[in-house]
């Protein structure tokens, strides 16, 4: 593949900056009293912060949408993961599903007639699909700290816009459920009914859609809710963390940090410093996707 070029709006520059990434103990401590399903060791491979530092970047403003997408698949023949294995991952009733034809042109699946628009944020898009996109394009994926500095500034805040929640700021489970949304139970039922009426149908929005009151302080959208992005950085914890998840701990080393929260998450899984971790041989499902970024 040779490198190409891509219709968009334009990059954003992110000045650099040292900073420390990750939480600080108070957002634990804060968490522990919110209203949502997950227990504290599950937010431990935030802490402790660790002081990096970041050289100056460009940021693409937007996640790479499904035109975008077209545009590169056209050019060089290129067949997703998902595409090549025959099925990705999908939510289904009660976890998730190897769905078979699911991929970045069919989302939901092969059985359900749905074609995501040409400005909404891919999907089923594995750590390889996303890097070759990013080769072709002249750009790569960005390294966690870049993510995480582009999506709130050297200073600390929950979401990119600031501490104060706002359901009309971020495309998460709260825009479509409400604000009283409470937990895991609550969600299932909801999505239940919801797939079992229309299948189970990706809730992303066109990217950009909630701008500019959900960017952040550099004016880049969507790094809180709608998709999942991947990034450069392998998993590792940030220094000693004894309490944190056994399930995370079994994954440090091997697989790949994922940034952002989606359509699919609760808020308190879009803040700024909300870490996930993907399996980079292969993890493509419907809520996952990704940006690029570029050197200065």
């Amino acid at each position: 593949m040779k490198r190409g070029s891509v219709e968009a709006d334009g990059s954003l520059v992110i000045h650099g900056a040292a900073f420390q990434l990750g939480s600080p103990e108070w957002v634990i401590e804060w968490l522990e009293k919110q209203e949502q399903a997950l227990p504290t060791p599950w937010f431990r491979d935030e802490t402790p912060q660790k002081l990096v530092e970041v050289a100056p970047f460009a940021m693409d403003r937007h996640p790479v949408t499904v035109g975008q997408y077209t545009t590169f698949v056209e050019a060089t023949g290129y067949r997703t993961v998902a595409e090549r294995r025959g099925w990705g991952l999908v939510y289904g009733a009660d976890y998730w599903q190897q769905t078979p034809g699911a991929s970045w042109r069919r989302p939901a699946g092969g059985a359900v007639d749905y074609h995501p628009p040409d400005d909404h944020p891919v999907v089923h898009v594995a750590v390889e699909d996303a890097d070759a996109f990013a080769a072709w394009a002249g750009k790569r994926l960005p390294t966690e700290a870049e993510w995480e500095l582009a999506a709130r500034g050297p200073g600390y805040r929950l979401w990119p816009w600031g501490d104060e929640w706002s359901r009309e700021r971020a495309n998460t489970v709260e825009l479509w459920m409400g604000e009283a949304t409470r937990g895991a139970a609550e969600w299932r039922a909801w999505w239940r009914a919801r797939q079992r009426d229309r299948g189970p149908v990706p809730l992303t929005t066109p990217v950009g859609a909630l701008s500019p009151h959900g960017d952040s302080p550099y004016g880049v959208a969507d790094l809180a809710g709608n998709v999942y992005e991947w990034t450069a950085s392998p998993s590792r914890l940030y220094g000693p963390s004894p309490d944190c998840d056994d399930s995370l701990l079994n994954v440090m080393g091997r697989y790949r940090v994922i940034r952002g929260g989606s359509w699919m998450n609760l808020r308190f899984q879009t803040r700024t410093s909300e870490r996930l971790h993907g399996d980079p041989t292969g993890w493509a499902c419907f809520a996952t996707g990704f940006r690029c970024v570029q050197d200065l």
